[in-house]
């Protein structure tokens, strides 16, 4: 007799039912239409991803790069596009904007980049310190949405002394945010350690009005299932993970479908993602050798593991069509199979951070003057 695999569980932001209950972390200049039309084929369709971060300013001032990275593909539904902003008044006006000409059908809030030029001006991370400033912020994001849910992403806190996430959780439901995603790490942790997975326990206990989803250190697929297991979350929020690997969303689909099926590319299939990936930001961009160019941040991610020596990686780094970046690609041995262990932490791994704040920022979380609109860059991370 066939046993019937268990119905995946499932996560509605709004009116939208995610199933499985897996999202796409925003990540700037990763994130964008092409890295998600890769993700998006390789899932079937099924799961949210959501656009690389906004700035509300930006938005607002309609710059052109900014518009062109809200662009979504006919394909994307629902389309979710992520904001950041420090100023209630411009997070508002970027949200009025969104729903009067219909650019989104989701909206989240970025409240976790650690980086220092943007928590130095007290953004980021560090703003939901000043609870009445994260307040302010979520009632304009709220009142201008009409339809269309608002969600946030945000931190443990600034560090271990200085945690914000159970007050920003509640904050977040009385001011009417339809679900908060937490990365199990502060500001100062960056992304070193180990992310914090009982913080997203808590949460989930502290607010269970809403869906919480967790984020941190899921680098496979059956990471996701242990997570929603060991913390009762509502979903998770895949973002390191998968650079270099856009097919982890269908192992995820595939873990909580229950099909127990994953995918071992070898190097020629990787390959061939490479430069489906590379094609992509060419047409994406308009320019084939600036969306070639605009890859090379991606070449190490995707090889890691396999045996390719420091010249032709080197040369891979350095492709400016292709042309060139498929003539080195067929210089590998293309039959390596999937290496052991490059299921593992990618990216970035630096913790212990002194996180820079604005002078005086942490003698009262109540005091939200000095907050500067220099806050707000184009700058991603959470």
């Amino acid at each position: 007799m066939t046993t019937l695999a268990p119905a995946p569980p499932l996560l509605r932001i709004g009116p939208h039912t995610v199933q499985p209950p897996v999202v796409l972390a925003p990540m700037a200049g990763i994130t964008n239409a092409p890295f998600r039309t890769l993700c998006r084929g390789f899932s079937g369709g099924k799961g949210l991803f959501v656009s690389e971060m906004i700035t509300t300013r930006a938005l607002v001032e309609r710059n052109e790069k900014t518009m062109q990275l809200i662009h979504f593909d006919a394909s994307e539904t629902p389309r979710s596009i992520q904001l950041y902003g420090v100023d209630p008044v411009t997070v508002g006006k970027a949200v009025r904007m969104i729903v009067d000409e219909n650019l989104a059908d989701h909206i989240d809030l970025n409240f976790g980049c650690p980086v220092p030029k943007v928590t130095r001006k007290g953004g980021g991370s560090a703003l939901p310190y000043k609870r009445p400033l994260l307040r302010a912020i979520l009632n304009q994001a709220v009142s201008n949405a009409g339809d269309l849910p608002v969600t946030i992403k945000m931190r443990k806190g600034i560090d271990d002394d200085h945690t914000t996430y159970l007050d920003a959780g509640r904050i977040a439901v009385e001011e009417g945010v339809t679900a908060v995603a937490l990365h199990g790490r502060t500001a100062a942790q960056h992304y070193g350690g180990t992310a914090d997975w009982d913080a997203i326990a808590r949460l989930k206990e502290h607010v269970p009005e809403i869906p919480v989803l967790g984020n941190g250190d899921i680098w496979c697929a059956d990471d996701a299932l242990r997570m929603m297991r060991e913390t009762g979350c509502d979903g998770v929020v895949v973002g390191r993970g998968c650079l270099g690997r856009p097919w982890l969303f269908g192992d995820l689909v595939s873990a909580f479908e229950g099909t127990g099926t994953r995918r071992a590319p070898g190097l020629r299939e990787v390959a061939d993602v490479m430069v489906r990936h590379a094609t992509l930001l060419g047409e994406w961009i308009g320019d084939e050798t600036r969306g070639v160019i605009d890859f090379r941040k991606h070449v190490a991610w995707y090889l890691k593991g396999f045996s390719v020596g420091s010249e032709m990686r080197k040369k891979l780094a350095v492709t400016s069509s292709l042309q060139e970046l498929g003539g080195q690609l067929r210089e590998l041995d293309l039959d390596q199979p999937w290496p052991d262990g490059a299921d593992g932490p990618r990216g970035r791994t630096s913790g212990n951070n002194r996180v820079v704040l604005p002078d005086g920022w942490l003698k009262d979380p109540y005091d939200c003057a000095g907050v500067s609109a220099d806050a707000e860059l184009d700058t991603s991370g959470g």
